[in-house]
């Protein structure tokens, strides 16, 4: 038995050999995607739907036919205006986007707090390997706020991703084999997060329900899957469900 995760605390470590791959540019918090990858089922006409534009719009930037036939996997341009982009930056997105991505299993997105003021995922996943969890860091991703030689905002990709393994960021078993957890650093039933943090957090989201996972997985708080305070009352929750419903 893996998991629990709750009360790994006021732990202090330091950095292990993760993945950290930079922040997420501030101004980008509320951008609009550039592009998006085809899922089964999509068509020309939903997706311009979804993305607020129009199907002669879509064939005119990325050369199509009138009978082109778009695949899974394709990736059609959205806009050409490359100052609106709100994608991650490249290297994170082929960081997160490697070849082993299973990318119809994942179903649900669940975003945390620490609740501790500071951390990384190195100092999580000795926390946690302590708690005898097997896998160590109990999340697919951590969130920086500028401590423990974490930038304010960096993405630190965990080795769940990696090996696309189940997470331990809830109780329930079957609900961590088919969700991605994110955790932000910080205790926010204390303060909020910063800003820098709900930029990398909102552009992750968007990259992963938008255009990685076939299954555009639904986004949630802990406490809504779990009776607890998680991700804390001074997260904007109800705000970034709506964002990506």
């Amino acid at each position: 038995m893996e998991f629990n995760r709750r009360e790994f605390g006021k732990v202090i470590g330091v950095t292990f050999g993760g993945l950290a791959l930079g922040t997420v540019p501030e101004g980008l918090l509320g951008a609009e995607l550039t592009s998006y990858r085809v899922k089964k089922g999509d068509t020309l006409s939903r997706i311009a739907r979804t993305h607020n534009t129009t199907v002669s719009k879509l064939k005119q930037l990325n050369g199509l036919a009138s009978v082109h036939r778009i695949r899974a996997g394709q990736r059609l341009k959205l806009t050409d205006s490359v100052a609106a982009s709100a994608e991650i930056p490249r290297k994170l997105r082929w960081q997160i986007d490697h070849k082993g991505v299973q990318h119809k299993r994942w179903k649900k997105i669940v975003v945390h707090h620490s609740a501790t003021d500071n951390g990384n995922a190195a100092i999580f996943n000795r926390a946690h390997l302590r708690r005898r969890m097997e896998n160590g860091l109990a999340y697919h991703f951590v969130i920086g706020n500028g401590t423990n030689g974490t930038g304010d905002g960096e993405i630190e990709i965990g080795q769940r991703w990696m090996r696309q393994i189940h997470g331990g960021h809830v109780r329930n078993l079957a609900l961590n084999e088919v969700s991605v957890g994110i955790c932000l650093v910080g205790n926010f039933e204390k303060r909020k997060p910063t800003a820098k943090q709900m930029t990398s957090v909102h552009n992750l989201t968007q990259f992963l329900q938008r255009e990685l996972l076939f299954n555009r997985p639904k986004v949630y708080g802990h406490k809504d899957l779990e009776q607890n305070l998680c991700p804390g009352k001074f997260f904007p929750l109800k705000a970034y469900r709506a964002r990506f419903a």
